[in-house]
């Protein structure tokens, strides 16, 4: 009985250490909620932000990450890079509608877990436009606007699929052909592409009357930080630094500045002791890859084979030339180098990118391999007439019409006689008169002190042969 009594002691002592980590666990007071505004056009250097943030909140092991977005939209190839970081992030996201989320800000919206919006606010609106170099909305050829809408129609329904969002609904933001209805009721007609205030979107629907879209229309963040029970969290608002905004610039000139560097590089290893083009190739390189490193793309890992690589190479062309393997494995460590540092890692996806996204980053290399040798073939025609390179090259050919000779005129000493100073075998030493040449016989042995003559001399080529008389 005493060891039954025990027994249940033990066991609610068990319980009740459950139950305290149990709510330990889904209390939220102490957690950090990571806040990521959306409040200007959608472009690269947001992905930069964005990026940077998720991969702190997953560092952090946040509570919450929430978007919040007052956005016309942007460039749907940034809202697909934004997309993929979301696809298989472990932190809890939220978007928060406060007012618009418009065209690509819609899109990013359906990659999030939960939606919430702000009195008045609008989700919608996601067909594809052309915009021309002023900003002008320009109209699309046929064939073009079926490709990008299909395009973008189906990027918006796998988020919403992988979220738990209606996937038909999401469509209907992109195609106006579509028509949008729940059971009878019409919710967006055909020939109109679906835009969503904050009450469409919160409305109950379906025989199981679940919300449209929002699970709820909040006035503030506060609101909805209680409403997600992170009202006592610690928030975090990131911002686009003016190093992100540098590293974009870097990045949409990238091809340009990594052909340019890898050409310093190659001259300075052809001509060295120039110097010039060496400083100027791993400046931008190093330019180059402080771009990619503030981007979150490249880390210390590659710039370390980078380097290795590029003094493998050095060695190779200063110290043992001619080995070949030391070179070559310089070589292969600095494309890897290059490679990985362009290639996009998700945040909370697989450490070893998949094959997709080793695409980009190879066409780079190849576009930047195609610029160097470019300016390699420019630079030798050019360079050497500009006034810095000039004196390093001689202006004129040496040609024989113009007076130049390779070596002095001995076709005059044909037919003079001498002594063999040394043995010739085929090759040695030979006196005419006042004279000491270097002599070669045809492959004859000719003693010392033998008497010679010479029958050929072309330059510093003089041949000789025993005399007769001998």
């Amino acid at each position: 009985m005493k060891t039954l009594r025990i027994l249940a002691l033990l066991a609610t002592l068990f319980a009740g250490t459950v139950a305290v980590a149990a709510d330990g666990g889904a209390s939220t007071n102490a957690r950090t909620v990571y806040l990521i505004p959306i409040t200007t056009v959608i472009d690269d250097s947001l992905v930069y932000v964005i990026r940077r943030g998720l991969n702190e909140a997953e560092d952090e092991r946040a509570g919450a990450i929430i978007f919040e977005f007052d956005t016309p939209g942007g460039r749907v190839n940034a809202a697909e890079e934004i997309l993929n970081m979301l696809r298989d992030l472990k932190v809890p996201t939220y978007s928060f509608v406060n007012p618009n989320a418009i065209s690509a800000g819609a899109i990013i919206a359906m990659g999030t877990d939960h939606i919430y919006m702000t009195p008045g606010s609008k989700i919608g609106d996601a067909m594809p436009i052309m915009l021309s170099l002023l900003g002008n909305v320009e109209p699309m050829p046929e064939s073009v606007e079926e490709k990008s809408v299909s395009y973008v129609s189906a990027m918006i329904r796998a988020a919403a699929q992988h979220k738990g969002h209606d996937p038909q609904l999401a469509e209907a933001m992109v195609r106006r052909d579509t028509e949008y209805k729940i059971g009878d009721e019409v919710i967006s007609k055909k020939g109109r592409l679906l835009t969503l205030t904050n009450r469409d979107a919160e409305r109950l629907v379906g025989p199981d009357q679940r919300p449209l879209l929002s699970e709820g229309t909040v006035a503030d963040l506060d609101e909805l930080l209680a409403k997600i029970g992170h009202r006592k969290s610690d928030v975090v608002e990131l911002k686009v630094t003016s190093a992100e905004k540098i590293a974009r610039l870097i990045e949409s000139f990238s091809v340009i500045i990594l052909g340019l560097g890898l050409l310093g590089l190659y001259i300075e290893f052809k001509t060295p002791g120039v110097i010039l083009p060496g400083i100027l190739g791993v400046t931008l390189l190093a330019i180059w890859f402080w771009g990619y490193h503030i981007a979150g793309l490249a880390g210390m890992e590659e710039i370390a084979i980078f380097v290795v690589g590029l003094a493998l190479v050095v060695v190779e062309v200063l110290f043992l030339p001619g080995m070949g393997f030391i070179g070559f494995g310089g070589l292969v460590l600095m494309v890897v180098a290059l490679v990985m540092a362009m290639v996009e890692h998700y945040p909370g996806g697989p450490h070893w990118p998949g094959l997709p996204q080793f695409r980009v980053p190879l066409m780079n290399l190849a576009e930047a391999g195609i610029l160097s040798a470019t300016g390699l073939l420019l630079a030798g025609r050019y360079l050497p007439k500009t006034p810095l390179f000039s004196g390093l090259v001689l202006e004129s050919a040496t040609a024989r019409s113009a007076g130049f000779r390779a070596s002095a005129d001995t076709s005059a000493l044909v037919g003079r006689h001498g002594v063999a100073r040394t043995a010739l075998r085929p090759a040695g030493v030979g006196d005419f008169g006042d004279r000491r040449l270097t002599v070669v016989s045809r492959g004859d042995y000719i003693l010392a002190d033998a008497d010679i003559v010479i029958v050929e001399a072309h330059g510093n080529r003089v041949i000789v042969e025993a005399s007769k008389s001998a």
